[in-house]
């Protein structure tokens, strides 16, 4: 892997000798200590300081990141999961996005498509979330206004954190009590059986969870991203065409006016980009 952006990380030797200069040979350009561009395995905690949530968040507020994966021409999944356009290297990423999150914010939709379960302790992170006062795990919130889930699965029944759902006021009671039942803690967040995005990230963070990541689906992140809720997008473009129907990474009515974000870090490996844009 190597940083495209900032423009620093490609001229500033790593062995701190003068740039060379000239086009390097592919051999040079793949080798460490030649010029900050050495195409290696980054360490987990490399791959931790490079996506570091912002260190100065105001006490009472939180911040919204969202994971995803598209191909060239726009797919967000392939016969409907993810897992078919992404790569190993998008995958590490994946995990310690999750490993710096508080909560781990999903639809249902994904939840039943994706096979969800709860988030795992890795020793790899384990003394930097206590140095952040964090658990061993991120918890996983569920947004479902039907709760139409199947309370016996592992995530429910197996967490290390109590998993969350995330629902209306309005949502049926017995599934509510259902979800209680199963050991999982219920987040009223909306009227009806319809959830506020902006509501649900506020509610999670009243609870300390201000380091909030969201794996989607689409529906869900459109959501947010009309809502306004969004603070950054960690997006992986994944080399491969796929064409068909499949979704794009955030659906749903789309907003008034396009919100730009800014680019913060790229990285690329294997033809894979991996960018972070915040608002």
């Amino acid at each position: 892997m190597r940083s495209l952006f900032p423009v620093t990380d490609l001229t500033t030797s790593t062995s701190g000798g003068e740039v060379p200069s000239g086009p390097l040979t592919d051999r040079e350009d793949r080798e460490p200590g030649r010029d900050g561009r050495a195409d290696r395995e980054w360490s987990l905690d490399e791959l931790a300081e490079a996506y570091a949530y912002p260190a100065d968040l105001p006490a009472g507020t939180s911040w919204l990141r969202a994971n995803m994966v598209s191909t060239l021409d726009g797919a967000a999944q392939h016969d409907g999961r993810s897992q078919p356009i992404s790569c190993a290297a998008d995958m590490r990423i994946f995990g310690t996005l999750r490993a710096l999150a508080d909560v781990v914010i999903a639809g249902a939709g994904t939840v039943r498509l994706e096979g969800y379960r709860p988030a795992r302790a890795r020793e790899a992170f384990a003394a930097r979330r206590a140095a952040a006062g964090q658990g061993p795990a991120p918890a996983i919130a569920v947004v479902s206004g039907s709760l139409d889930l199947d309370f016996a699965l592992p995530l429910f029944t197996e967490p290390l954190v109590p998993t969350l759902v995330v629902t209306g006021a309005g949502a049926p009671a017995d599934r509510i009590a259902a979800a209680r039942k199963a050991g999982a803690e219920v987040v009223i967040a909306g009227e009806g059986t319809r959830v506020d995005p902006a509501r649900a990230v506020r509610e999670l963070a009243e609870r300390g969870l201000r380091r909030q990541l969201t794996e989607g689906g689409p529906r869900l992140l459109g959501q947010f991203v009309a809502a306004g809720a969004l603070d950054e997008l960690c997006l992986t473009l994944s080399p491969m065409l796929t064409a068909g129907d499949a979704q794009r990474i955030a659906g749903g009515p789309g907003v008034a006016v396009p919100e730009r974000f800014a680019l913060a870090s790229l990285l690329e490996e294997d033809g894979f980009l991996f960018g972070r844009y915040r608002r």
